[in-house]
């Protein structure tokens, strides 16, 4: 499908939870959709905030359930957020990874519980290199 690339204006410290030095996801989803393009099909968000929902330490990225927004950050992609050396390649896998599930969620699709699908749940940056990019049966 064809993509276009857009820079938007989102209040960001209106997201900003100073106690947990993080970005909450949903605030940022809300202001993303708020006025779609008449022509958007979905939109995905990408940002480099460490993002968090109330109920959970911190989350890679969040979507409306059969809606048409989601969002990913690359903040817990990184290699170096663990301590490694910057690794594109490996930032590239996992963000196409995410952004993927993501989206899958603004389809109705729910967490798969098959290791290799990428509807899989991701707790921790090893889920995500463990499974694989496409959705499965």
């Amino acid at each position: 499908m064809p993509a276009k690339i857009q820079k938007l204006n989102i209040d960001t410290d209106a997201a900003y939870d100073p106690l947990r030095n993080q970005y909450n996801s949903s605030y940022l989803l809300a202001q993303l959709i708020d006025q779609p393009p008449a022509d958007a099909f979905r939109i995905l968000g990408v940002c480099d905030f460490d993002l968090f929902i109330p109920i959970l330490t911190f989350v890679f990225g969040e979507a409306q359930l059969e809606g048409i927004g989601a969002i990913v950050s690359v903040h817990r992609l990184r290699e170096e957020f663990y301590g490694a050396q910057p690794d594109r390649h490996i930032l590239m896998e996992r963000l196409l990874k995410e952004a993927t599930h993501e989206l899958g969620h603004t389809f109705h699709l729910l967490h798969c519980y098959n290791p290799g699908c990428v509807m899989n749940s991701s707790t921790y940056v090893e889920d995500i290199d463990d499974k694989g990019v496409q959705f499965c049966h």
